[in-house]
């Protein structure tokens, strides 16, 4: 395999990439080379489970430095910043942002018996899942932590256009990062910088599991997609890759649907 990342002094920082498409980004680009900082936030009971999963990057011999922290919290950002700008040293820099959190309510907006969604909700959704990616490419910009041909990528769904019920927050959400993204690879653009968002088809992960009805979701997917398939964490992993790559630097400002075709029919 080639390792066209290898002795670059590139990082990837990971939001939200202890499981699913994180996760998959994460393994995919160090077996490229890529040196890899994920940030997460996940319970003890979880711990055995995910050190494992980052075993197999510190495997393929690259650098790698986690942090189980709360990403939204300013004070936690500037901490862990400082403490990257250590571990890179005086070459290392961040060449591809990815952001792959998924924190939010997956509330209805009317029940009788259930809870519903409320202002909150949808604040809380929309900056974890939306407004975090500006303030975190603004941290790492101001920090000077970028390289100078960065790659900013953040994940969106087919909820960016279709309702569906219990979905009204994340969907408000996917749009509202769909919109950052745009801006951010026009404004800074000038300093090498360019953003883009990987419209992910179905994928069974933890994510899509929480969301009421996903089963009807998946078998929906399964008939209408192309291939009979549902989108794997690795296919999503492989776009990533692929948009880190120098062949890829004139892709800005982009939704790119990495679906089997699932979004055409």
């Amino acid at each position: 395999m080639v390792k066209e990342f290898q002795n670059k002094n590139y990082w990837t920082l990971i939001l939200g990439g202890s499981s699913g498409l994180g996760l998959a980004t994460a393994q995919k680009l160090a077996k490229h080379g890529m040196n890899i900082c994920i940030i997460h936030r996940n319970s003890r009971a979880q711990e055995d489970e995910i050190n494992t999963e980052f075993n197999k990057i510190v495997a393929e011999g690259v650098q790698f430095k986690s942090f189980n922290i709360d990403a939204f919290k300013s004070e936690k950002r500037e901490q862990i910043i400082s403490e990257l700008k250590i571990v890179f040293g005086s070459l290392g820099k961040i060449r591809t942002l990815v952001h792959s959190v998924a924190k939010g309510n997956l509330k209805p907006m009317l029940d009788d018996q259930k809870p519903t969604l409320k202002t909150d909700d949808f604040n809380l959704t929309i900056n974890a899942m939306a407004i975090s990616l500006y303030d975190w490419t603004k941290a790492i910009f101001e920090a000077k932590l970028f390289f100078e041909d960065a790659r900013i990528i953040s994940f969106t769904s087919e909820g960016n256009t279709k309702a569906w019920k219990n979905y009204a927050a994340v969907s408000a959400a996917k749009v509202t990062l769909e919109a950052i993204s745009r801006n951010i690879a026009l404004e800074f653009a000038p300093f090498g910088i360019r953003a883009n968002c990987v419209q992910a088809g179905v994928t069974d992960t933890a994510s899509l599991r929480m969301i009421p009805g996903s089963d009807k979701i998946k078998e929906h997917s399964l008939k209408r997609n192309p291939f009979k398939k549902l989108t794997q964490p690795e296919d999503v992993a492989n776009a990533v890759y692929l948009l880190s790559k120098d062949e890829a630097s004139w892709i800005n400002g982009c939704v790119i649907p990495v679906d089997g075709g699932e979004h055409i029919s």
